[in-house]
């Protein structure tokens, strides 16, 4: 059992972490940025650390200021709630390599759930029921894709890219003819990812 966890994150989901130690007997570090000094995570929790300014890419995502405090208070383990770094696998490796613990998923998996296409390998391979999609995405040129899908669908299938971020939502093209253009939209907005198609009835796109 961990004596001291810090926590990387803030609001109600760190709230709930410190709540969860404080029942087990767990001293928490709550980490900050320099205006949220009166947040109700840093009052309750036992000990606190501002980590930078207000910019969160200063603060709760800056992994070097995040160690330093937890080498300062001492902390055995850190959460990272969910969220900012909870999905880092880079994260995830520098704590084994710091000797801390991260609480959450190995690095390998952080990866493998992080990639859309090599999650959807990763729960096929598992026998996890899937929405029906293309496979093999990684060895397939754009218009195989696109040949592949409209084979096996007579609605227009939705275009995504393969790794998303929150502010990215699922383009839906409703004329067939024109499904080219929301693929090539996507690889503009997300170049680092591997486009895909997955296909939904019809009934899914009214």
């Amino acid at each position: 059992m961990f004596k001291k966890v810090l926590i990387a994150n803030r609001g109600e989901i760190a709230l709930r972490i410190i709540r969860a130690c404080r029942e087990l007997g767990i001293k928490t570090v709550a980490v900050h940025s320099d205006v949220d000094n009166n947040a109700l995570h840093v009052r309750f929790a036992d000990e606190a650390v501002c980590i930078g300014p207000a910019k969160v890419s200063k603060s709760y995502l800056n992994i070097a200021s995040i160690f330093a405090a937890a080498e300062i208070t001492g902390a055995e383990a850190i959460h990272p709630g969910y969220g900012f770094l909870a999905e880092r696998e880079d994260f995830a490796a520098a704590c084994a390599d710091a000797g801390i613990t991260f609480i959450g998923p190995r690095p390998t998996s952080i990866a493998a759930m992080g990639d859309k296409a090599e999650a959807r390998a990763t729960v096929i391979k598992a026998g996890v029921p899937i929405v029906p999609g293309t496979e093999d995405v990684g060895n397939m040129t754009d218009e195989e894709l696109l040949a592949k899908a409209k084979t096996r669908t007579e609605a227009p299938p939705p275009v995504r890219a393969a790794i998303l971020t929150a502010d990215y939502q699922v383009t839906v093209e409703q004329e067939r003819a024109r499904i080219v253009a929301p693929m090539d939209g996507v690889i503009t907005e997300r170049p680092q990812a591997v486009a895909f198609l997955q296909e939904w009835r019809k009934e899914h796109l009214r």
